[in-house]
């Protein structure tokens, strides 16, 4: 397949490539000048990209968007949190709709964090967008890919959980406190998360890329088994050897790190509906062997 992605060069993309879309004809969008024949300069918060970008494209992949955790959340920040997910992927949806021959697939980023704080509450992808400002941003982020499904691609959304990698996202920030041995669970840690091994979140997205190009719409590429923030924490300290006990109240969450703290604090119990469905294998059901694999050389 000859496949055009937006976001090639974040820790996903290059794993991506790497592992699921190998042997397949990538072909990177970027906002510098090329470096060569498999790069496409674009920019995408003037809506502008080369109609012939899309020319022999079988799919296109977009996983666009700055940062989550990398600074605190000003105003300033939360605007590009929404605009660099927003028009990159209205600028995808509309050449792909104007394109005499449109690729077969639309494949595009969102967040599990559209279900809002579900409490306890179990939600699948039949469920309603919460309220919120990452749900705000995930509803409209989603609504940004329509011009493209109204043009009759197939456009699968991609819910994602949190993927484990040591270096990366979630647990990047998590590592050094841990190691010292005074990382604990957040605000009481009852909140429920949705993790997913990285290796899972791979097979995903190539198993709805290439094996069920039936499916549509929303899929929330999470582990079939939240667990709650303690319970992530106790197995976090025990894949590190270390000990995990030590409390950090919200208030002091927010101190450091600001809005993200939202997304901290927020509960959302959400299971893998459609995957399940249609039977995607997970390798990792557990999270004590998804954090033994992500931290294999802790």
């Amino acid at each position: 397949m000859r496949i055009l992605m937006a976001g090639a060069s974040g820790f996903l993309g290059n794993r991506l490539i790497a592992g699921p879309l190998r042997g397949h004809e990538i072909v990177r969008l970027v906002r510098r000048a090329p470096k060569g024949p498999d790069e496409i300069r674009w920019t995408p918060a003037g809506g502008q990209l080369d109609p012939a970008a899309l020319d022999g494209v079988d799919a296109v992949i977009n996983l666009s968007g700055a940062n989550i955790g990398d600074q605190r959340w000003t105003p300033a920040y939360r605007r590009l949190l929404r605009d660099s997910r927003v028009e990159p992927t209205r600028t995808l949806a509309e050449a792909i709709a104007k394109h005499p021959e449109k690729p077969k697939t639309f494949i595009s980023s969102s967040g599990i964090n559209v279900y809002g704080d579900t409490g306890d509450r179990v939600v699948d992808e039949s469920a309603a967008p919460g309220e919120g400002f990452f749900p705000d941003l995930c509803r409209v982020w989603e609504a940004s890919t329509r011009p493209a499904e109204e043009a009759g691609v197939r456009v699968v959304l991609l819910r994602s959980g949190v993927p484990l990698e040591k270096n990366e996202g979630f647990l990047k920030p998590q590592m050094l406190p841990f190691r010292l041995g005074i990382g604990g669970p957040i605000a009481g840690g009852r909140q429920w998360v949705p993790w997913i091994s990285l290796d899972d979140w791979l097979r995903a997205v190539g198993f709805l890329l290439t094996e069920r190009t039936d499916i549509a719409g929303p899929v929330n590429v999470s582990a079939p088994v939240p667990v709650t923030n303690a319970e992530f924490t106790r197995a976090f300290g025990a894949a590190l050897h270390r000990p995990a006990f030590l409390p950090i109240p919200e208030f002091g969450v927010r101190l450091v790190v600001g809005g993200v703290a939202e997304l901290a604090v927020m509960s959302t119990r959400a299971v893998p509906g459609v995957l399940q469905r249609a039977g995607f294998p997970f390798r990792h059901t557990e999270v004590r062997s998804a954090l033994a694999d992500a931290l294999r050389d802790q």
